[in-house]
């Protein structure tokens, strides 16, 4: 089967279980569920939840394993980008080319539609038919991305560093947490749940933080060269907002070149699995070569 193909059926699987596992919009309280259901399932590359299924593949888990952490990651990813959007942090309108959630709805239920995809996300996992030491392992493997030591933490940097230059060697940690920690969440529970080794997840954690860097790195430039009509978000922002951003440090060249760099590096962790990685491999190259 293609690389193709096999996305479309874990999209489609995705898809299934998200629409499953959240609340009906029609049932009290409708405004929150219905902005819940906005948030989580107005499109998206779904880059999260194949990671799971591609590093679960490598290890030949069971699908069905692997659908509440693929699922649930996505749902922390959804509700970070509902608070993201909000006015006291990005303050922006547009997001996967609609309304972002607060404008759509309004501040109060944003806020509370990010809490509950939130604390959703922890419910499936709990719920999930996953031996009790898997389970354990997946909700402290996303709990902790997810924090002060992970995308919180890294939201809080971004909030710190805005209106002044940043080293590279900060940008990069920064984006580290908040980019690439739930990237790297999303391959190890998928690793976790097709029984890898503590050096496998060892090696796979370097491919994860490569990526990480490698997305936001290629953010930053479609934020450059790129409109808002093919983003589906507002285009030049980080300009806007006098942000430090891999051109802005070293050029459009130079950050072009880190991209193959990082690239290279992932090409490097993930050599060793052969051909079982090959899905893994396609979505490192989907992310860097992506135009929205």
């Amino acid at each position: 089967m293609s690389t193709e193909a096999l996305f479309a059926g874990w999209i489609a699987r995705t898809e299934q279980h998200l629409h499953a596992a959240l609340p009906d919009p029609d049932a009290a309280p409708q405004r929150l569920h219905q902005a819940m259901r906005y948030a989580a399932l107005g499109g998206g590359k779904r880059m999260r939840p194949l990671l799971v299924r591609a590093a679960g593949h490598l290890f030949a888990a069971d699908p069905a394993l692997l659908d509440a952490p693929a699922s649930a990651v996505e749902l922390v990813h959804a509700y970070s980008l509902v608070h993201d959007d909000l006015p006291a942090m990005d303050d922006d309108a547009l997001r996967r080319g609609r309304p972002t959630t607060h404008i759509a709805f309004d501040e109060a239920t944003a806020i509370l539609a990010g809490d509950a995809l939130q604390t959703r996300a922890f419910e499936l996992l709990a719920d999930a038919p996953l031996p009790p030491a898997l389970a354990v392992a997946c909700l402290r493997t996303l709990a902790t991305a997810s924090g002060a030591a992970g995308m919180c933490g890294g939201q809080a940097l971004d909030i710190d560093a805005t209106g002044r230059r940043q080293p590279l060697s900060g940008l990069e940690r920064m984006h580290a947490l908040k980019t690439g920690a739930l990237i790297r969440a999303a391959v190890r529970m998928g690793a976790l749940c097709g029984g890898a080794g503590d050096a496998e997840l060892a090696r796979l954690d370097g491919f994860a933080d490569a990526l990480g860097v490698a997305f936001q790195v290629r953010d930053d430039i479609l934020d450059v060269e790129a409109s808002s009509e093919q983003l589906g978000k507002t285009a030049g922002k980080d300009a806007a907002q006098d942000k430090s951003t891999f051109p802005a440090l070293l050029g459009m060249d130079g950050a072009k070149a880190r991209l193959e760099a990082l690239a290279a590096d992932m090409r490097d962790a993930l050599a060793p699995f052969g051909a079982r990685a090959d899905a893994l491999s396609a979505l490192a190259e989907l992310a860097i070569r992506r135009s929205h």
